[in-house]
């Protein structure tokens, strides 16, 4: 079966969809997800997302973002993504978004590493309003169509461009989807690890194809374990409690019920303060108290924290709960240029799975979403300004390459993880 577009977006999160609403409306769009459309990782996000508040805080959101990622930032892609954050909120609440407010003004709440309040925020589900609202104006377009449950095996191309790809769609089989220009926005690699807040799914397939073709990589060594999971000894995605939670004045305490850290210190330096105390402890956990927050903020503001952590026994408005760190987020990924251009021509990436240099070796809280529609959006900007229709060749796909699916998956997870390895090495 050929299916062709003008454009291919491979990801239904936040970026892949934002990106599809920002290209012209008279282009055929096609969006693959491996999953359903809302098991992306970017539903789950709970914090929020960060906005430059004023001229005044510029400096200050530059030195936070860049001390966060130990200076190791591209310091270009950083001065975009703070001055371009103010419109993209504006466009999100265009689209429906629904950010906290009080008396007609929008909230901030603060986190992690930051010096001030400036994430914008939907009670403890930020995600899910951005990328459900999102999801709702794609399926208002006629010009964007997507396919669920469909797995993208390997891209097509030739002398160094992209003409789209190949996938497996739910009924078995082979798809070929050719396209003018490609969009890789397939998330992280979170279901490569035993413990990660990410869905299983989310396994680095588009680092694996790009390896396979010699796209160029950045730092895909550089994964922000997240210092705060609820913990559980059953098997499965961890659930995040957010950092926003801390940000209220939440407080982590060791066996002893003592508090032994400051709370809002970055996400890596943190961690490291929770494995030494658990290490300390001689026990998988540490505690984290939210006696500080008041039981009405708690309620309004981590509604779904709130009732997970009942399902799972505790009641947080009255009682500690166990937290333990857990891979969260991935730093590095195709390398992109500021417009999120990969080294092979017609081929993009955008969000988890890009490396644009924003984050540097550790992400400042509450940077993913806006960091991914940034530069969504100028991916469709640079892919409208430049498009030119593809002279597609004649590709003979061979099935038998195809054929053991799960045998293929393994090979890329093979791949990404000896490549993580080896970049680690080259690092030390």
């Amino acid at each position: 079966m050929d299916i062709h577009s003008d454009i291919l977006i491979v990801g239904s999160g936040a970026a892949g969809l934002f990106c599809a609403l920002c290209l012209p409306t008279d282009k055929r769009i096609t969006i693959l997800t491996k999953e359903d459309v809302e098991r992306s990782d970017s539903f789950l996000a709970q914090g929020g997302i960060c906005v430059l508040k004023s001229e005044d805080d510029y400096p200050h959101y530059f030195e936070d973002t860049m001390k966060a990622g130990h200076y190791e930032n591209r310091k270009e892609s950083v001065d975009i993504m703070i001055r371009s954050s103010r419109k993209i909120i504006e466009e999100l609440i265009s689209y429906g978004v629904d950010f906290e407010k009080k008396d007609g003004r929008l909230l901030f709440t603060k986190e992690g590493g930051h010096s001030d309040s400036r994430i914008l925020f939907h009670k403890d589900v930020t995600g899910k309003e951005i990328t459900g609202k999102l999801l709702e104006r794609v399926r208002e377009r006629k010009n964007i169509t997507i396919y669920e449950h469909t797995a993208m095996l390997d891209i097509l191309c030739r002398n160094n461009i992209c003409y789209g790809l190949v996938a497996k769609p739910p009924e078995g089989g082979l798809l070929t989807l050719t396209a003018d220009y490609t969009v890789l926005a397939c998330g992280g690699l979170g279901g490569l690890y035993e413990h990660s807040t990410n869905f299983r799914h989310i396994t680095g397939d588009a680092i694996a194809i790009a390896l396979t073709h010699g796209i160029t990589l950045s730092n895909i060594d550089y994964i922000q374990i997240h210092p705060t999971t609820l913990y559980s000894p059953k098997p499965g995605r961890r659930f995040l409690i957010s950092e926003s939670v801390r940000g209220e004045g939440a407080i982590l305490l060791n066996k002893d019920k003592k508090r032994f850290v400051d709370e809002l210190l970055p996400r890596d330096v943190l961690t490291k303060q929770v494995l030494l105390q658990m290490k300390k402890d001689n026990q998988p956990y540490v505690w984290l108290s939210m006696a500080p927050i008041p039981e009405k903020t708690i309620l309004e503001h981590f509604p779904n924290i709130y009732e997970r952590c009942l399902e799972e026994g505790y009641d947080c408005t009255k009682e500690c709960i166990p937290v333990v760190p857990a891979q969260h987020y991935f730093m590095g990924g195709i390398d992109v240029d500021k417009n999120s251009r990969t080294s092979m021509k017609r081929l993009y990436a955008i969000g988890e799975t890009s490396c644009n240099g924003v984050h540097g070796r550790n992400r400042l809280a509450s940077n993913s979403l806006l960091e991914s529609l940034v530069f969504a959006e100028r991916s469709a900007i640079n892919i409208r300004n430049n498009y030119e229709p593809a002279k597609i060749p004649e590709f003979e796909i061979k099935p038998e390459k195809y054929n053991d699916t799960d045998k293929l998956a393994d090979s890329y997870r093979y791949a990404v993880l000896k490549e993580i390895e080896r970049m680690k090495q080259s690092h030390e």
